[in-house]
């Protein structure tokens, strides 16, 4: 047996990872958060031990362990982080930890479960931006067959953190962020259907007042882009954290002899407020290799403009407003394959319709890049339509169990791209499009929800092959065409996470583009992605999915903070509102570099009716903050307002932010405030402590505050 040590303690990034390790147990977490100082042998000793509960009527003989991975054998009576099978036998795991490997900032452990005959490897790294993140490799080291229920990775959270915070939403409201209270129990959020309009992408603890600016906060993402399990458990022998992995069914990976299987990463991140703990995600996202490094292009989408009322004449008109307004990309959306003239049909063409587009796309690309932009295409790979060329003459291509099909979802099936013959056939078909013509750009939808994914090759769940299946289509697409850049579309917002992101570039944040929804949508995402990954358009002045009337800087505003674009039909535009739109996309690619690079924060202003929201430079030297006024509220005029994120000793000067060319809508008359005009020169200090009065607003009007460092 190698000599294993008793304690492990990992610093990196204003993280410390406190763990405990034995040759009879796996290693247990028992800190991470604020970094801790340096322990001495004896210390590191009486920590390990400090952590052991007192053994009270009712318990085993010996305290429980929540471990990496909970298990029975330590005493743990919670959700197991391993269930599995062999010869139709239940195994309950009982893991002898046999090496670990490590560094200042990372280790791996490897152990062994003698019941089972299975070996198991756990990966721990503390990031160079504070994030942890942990993964398991399992694999069968007996002669027969294992079957894999679950493998879930814990982390422990403070008992301080006293409730759950976590996300719901549906189609065009994604992300809402809820927090309530932890009672005793198991708090649990799942994908079942392989996307996420309904359900978190994050899933912690907090504190009872937590909020953007305060209050200590946990929270984990599955870095996975298919079905997902997280839990929140608390029990009454004094333990909580956090759980989290793939979710499997029954069947869907059996493990032969020698054979492995590898759990999502999970993250887990930490912070004083909300902010703050997003902030390690955006730094971590940003230093990936697969970060673009390119300035995001601003996008013009052209659904909303058309939507399957595709013509040439009519599009080459799109495109030279767009170029006039100062986009940079021109994607052309659903409805130009053969056959597609709606929502019905279909899917997995994937062949230039000759009734649209008698001469192919080329009339139409070559216009987008003769006038200076990036030309975009859609697709939906992993789609079929019943009502399809391909779906007649290979049934055996859908996703299905022997005795029937799953309820369609928008007339449409999931294609089996676990079958070879379906995976090579979706990227021909793709790659013929792609080398027909110039295309620097695909927008990649997943409009329904994935039931009863059952390959009819196999007869087995394929929620994990089908996931691997579309990473691996997506790299062979870019592999071969190596400037091509894919953004993840899942009817809007449904397939957001790190996984996705390995193989993107871009996110579609949600279908709804009314400004007010974004907040919240927005809001909900920045507590994974930063901005420029995430797409926000300028659309119509009467949203197609709200009907609210909502004037251009509102708009245009909201966008601007995210990557943005536009979707609205220019043509038709009032030439007034074309020449404004055209100043705030000049405006964004002034602020782009800060916007894109700056810490993203959000104010807890004690007025509800305000949502407050901005970016300041990683050095503190620059900020732009947005104030909108959502609704009407109590108070009037609104308290104070304090901005976050600000240099204390640093002197700011405080302005209004206009795109050049337009004026203010604030007067200096009733609703407006002494310094609006000229400006204010004051500390960092005062600005975050104290606050500042600001112009009474209307519903649903924004007001734009640079601030910059005077020194």
């Amino acid at each position: 047996m190698t000599h294993l040590p008793s304690t492990l303690h990992l610093i990196n990034g204003g993280t410390s990872v406190f763990i405990r390790t034995s040759d009879k147990a796996l290693p247990q977490v028992l800190y991470w958060g604020a970094t801790l100082p340096a322990l001495s042998s004896e210390s590191a000793a009486d920590f390990s031990d400090s952590q052991y509960s007192a053994v009270v009527s009712g318990m085993a003989d010996t305290p429980p362990l929540f471990s990496l991975i909970p298990q029975q054998s330590d005493g743990w009576l919670g959700t197991p982080g391993l269930v599995g099978s062999r010869n139709g036998l239940s195994q309950f795991s009982s893991f002898v930890t046999h090496t670990i490997d490590q560094t200042p900032s990372s280790m791996i452990a490897y152990a062994h479960d003698d019941e089972a005959n299975i070996d198991l490897s756990i990966e721990l790294e503390i990031t160079d931006e504070g994030l942890l993140r942990t993964r398991a490799i399992l694999t069968n080291a007996g002669e027969d067959g294992y079957n894999l229920d679950s493998l879930l990775l814990a982390l422990p959270t403070p008992a301080t953190e006293t409730y759950v915070i976590d996300q719901s939403g549906h189609h065009l409201r994604e992300r809402n962020t809820d927090i309530h209270e932890f009672t005793i129990g198991s708090h649990q959020r799942e994908i079942r259907v392989a996307r996420a309009h309904t359900v978190s992408s994050i899933h912690g603890t907090c504190q009872k007042a937590t909020s953007w600016q305060r209050g200590l906060v946990h929270y984990i993402h599955v870095a996975w882009s298919g079905n997902t399990r997280t839990i929140a458990e608390r029990d009454t022998q004094g333990y909580q954290g956090l759980m989290g992995g793939e979710l499997l069914y029954p069947g869907e990976v059996s493990l032969a002899h020698g054979e492995s299987y590898t759990t999502p990463w999970l993250f887990g991140t930490w912070g004083e407020g909300l902010d703050q703990a997003a902030s390690r995600f955006h730094k971590f996202v940003r230093d990936r290799s697969a970060h673009p490094t390119t300035p995001r292009p601003v996008t013009l989408n052209a659904w909303e403009a058309v939507y399957f009322n595709q013509n040439l004449p009519h599009l080459l008109e799109l495109v030279a407003e767009a170029a006039k307004v100062g986009a940079e990309r021109f994607v052309l959306d659903d409805g130009w394959f053969s056959g597609r003239r709606d929502d019905t049909t279909s899917l997995g063409d994937w062949t230039v319709s000759e009734e649209v587009w008698p001469d192919g796309l080329a009339p139409l690309a070559d216009a987008v890049h003769d006038a200076g932009m990036q030309f975009g295409l859609w697709f939906e790979p992993e789609m079929i339509s019943p009502d399809s060329d391909v779906a007649r003459a290979h049934p055996d291509w859908i996703l299905s169990p022997r005795t029937h099909q799953p309820r369609e979802a928008r007339q449409q099936q999931v294609i089996d791209l676990t079958n070879p013959e379906a995976y090579e056939y979706v990227k021909s078909q793709i790659l013929a499009v792609l080398d027909s013509t110039t295309i620097d750009y695909i927008k990649w939808d997943f409009n329904r929800d994935v039931y009863e994914a059952v390959s009819p090759r196999t007869g087995k769940p394929a929620y994990h092959e089908r996931t691997l299946a579309t990473y691996r289509l997506m790299d062979e697409l870019t592999k071969i065409h190596s400037t091509l850049e894919i953004e993840s579309c899942a009817g809007g917002g449904g397939r957001i996470d790190l996984g996705v992101l390995e193989h993107t570039v871009r996110i579609w944040g949600s279908d709804c583009t009314d400004p007010i929804e974004r907040l919240q949508i927005e809001a909900g995402t920045s507590l994974l992605l930063p901005p420029e990954l995430v797409g926000s358009h300028v659309a119509s002045t009467v949203s197609h999915q709200t009907g609210r009337t909502l004037n251009l800087p509102l708009r245009a505003s909201n966008a601007m903070f995210s990557h943005m674009g536009i979707e609205w039909d220019l043509p038709n535009a009032d030439p007034t509102e074309l020449e404004e739109l055209a100043k705030w996309v000049t405006l964004h690619k002034q602020l782009r570099p800060l916007l894109h690079s700056g810490r993203v924060v959000h104010a807890d202003h004690p007025d509800s009716g305000y949502w407050v929201h901005g970016v300041v430079a990683q050095d503190g030297a620059d900020a732009v903050f947005a104030l909108t006024r959502v609704r009407t509220s109590a108070q009037r005029p609104t308290p104070p307002l304090r901005l976050p994120g600000l240099v204390e000793d640093v002197t700011y000067a405080l302005r209004e932010l206009l795109p050049e060319g337009i004026g203010s809508a604030i007067g200096d008359g009733h609703g407006s405030v002494p310094w609006w005009e000229r400006g204010l020169m004051l500390p960092g200090a005062v600005l975050t402590h104290a606050g500042i009065r600001f112009p009474d607003l209307n519903p649903m009007q924004t007001v734009l505050l640079r601030v910059q460092s005077a020194q």
